[in-house]
């Protein structure tokens, strides 16, 4: 741990890169994955189990978090680390995916977006001042920026209107963050499915010389090969020595090649959302414990796991639970797949540092090839 926001490469194998991220909360070894506490939780888990799984930060939504409980609120309560009861770091995101992901529901201009509640109709209004002042209520340790996010596929004159809008923003943004030794502020590279916007974004936003850089708008709708081309323009545009963000990313398989495209942190809800549903994501591949091949099947999910959720709780245990609806089914899967998360991550991590990552890849593909085991 540091007193200054630092990132050190301390290996890379191609364009893989293993690092440190050092804060005064805790290191963040990279690549890294983090857990989504939108609301201050990690759907259907403690936060003692998450820690114990490995995660060195997660992730709060500021759009949410400032409708309820409020961000004056958190900040009265001691912060959100206090508040949820997390002393690692966390980074907040800017509430620039609601521009898209709640579009009927508000209104953008160059002030920024006036947002209708989706809990209770109020009017709100988050410019890029307003919010980076929501995010330090929060006493988050890196915030982003706010941006508009784009879905794709969408008009080439309307992804760069987005664009230069984010990049205005990004220095609106800059100036609010001022100087908070010890905590980042992200900037976010836009430019939709188009090379020649995306590196224009890079560039501009590597000249406001920030902490770090995220790409965003991505794992909107396209196709993973269009996810990696973006990358393949993107991420040589950025500085080598600043950590680099994938937002929203993703299916382990999109993890894994993206690491292979110089990526180093990420954040998804696909390993807890997917678990509340009965899907379980394993060494095996991803397992749909509704089926009913698991009904009398007293195997665990991967009995070499470190996890006790998968390694302790028979097939037809967690089948039963998920076709009753019982909560413990979403909560054991959830456990099970960030838990596979992170395992992942920490191969993922060991490979480079021996310079074998793409062996590494090569490997863990031919385990979700090859499938899960045969029925009983």
């Amino acid at each position: 741990m540091t007193e200054t926001f630092q990132f050190k490469l301390l290996a890379t194998d191609g364009k893989a890169r293993r690092g440190e991220v050092s804060m005064p909360r805790g290191t963040i070894r990279t690549p890294a994955f983090m857990p989504v506490g939108t609301v201050g939780t990690v759907k259907a888990m403690y936060l003692d189990q998450v820690r114990e799984l490995g995660a060195d930060i997660i992730l709060g939504n500021t759009y949410h978090l400032m409708l309820r409980p409020g961000a004056e609120r958190v900040a009265r309560l001691g912060g959100l680390h206090n508040f949820i009861r997390w002393e690692r770091p966390i980074l907040t995101d800017s509430g620039g995916f609601q521009v898209m992901s709640l579009s009927s529901l508000r209104k953008l201009d160059e002030k920024g977006v006036t947002f209708k509640s989706h809990v209770d109709g109020a009017l709100y209004h988050m410019s890029p001042e307003r919010s980076i002042e929501i995010q330090g209520l929060l006493d988050s340790d890196i915030q982003m920026q706010l941006d508009e996010c784009v879905a794709l596929p969408a008009e080439p004159n309307e992804i760069e209107r987005a664009m230069e809008m984010s990049l205005r923003w990004a220095e609106r943004c800059k100036v609010a963050f001022g100087d908070q030794p010890g905590k980042a502020m992200f900037g976010i590279v836009q430019g939709g499915d188009i090379p020649k916007l995306r590196e224009r974004s890079a560039l501009a936003l590597k000249d406001l010389d920030l902490k770090g850089y995220a790409v965003g708008g991505l794992a909107v709708g396209e196709p993973q090969d269009v996810m990696l081309d973006m990358l393949d323009v993107t991420c040589p545009a950025l500085p080598a020595e600043k950590p680099r963000y994938l937002m929203g990313v993703g299916t382990p398989d999109d993890i894994l090649k993206s690491v292979a495209h110089g990526i180093d942190m990420f954040d998804c809800v696909m390993p807890t959302r997917s678990g509340r549903h009965g899907l379980a994501f394993t060494r095996y591949g991803r397992i749909n414990l509704r089926n009913a091949r698991h009904a009398e099947d007293t195997r665990p999910l991967d009995e070499q796991s470190s996890c006790p959720a998968t390694r302790d709780y028979s097939r037809a245990y967690l089948h039963h639970l998920i076709r009753a609806n019982e909560s413990l089914g979403g909560m054991l899967l959830s456990w099970n797949n960030l838990a596979y998360y992170q395992e992942l991550m920490a191969g993922i991590r060991q490979a480079i540092e021996e310079g074998r990552y793409a062996d590494f890849m090569a490997e863990t593909q031919e385990g979700w090839k090859r499938g899960d085991l045969p029925p009983v």
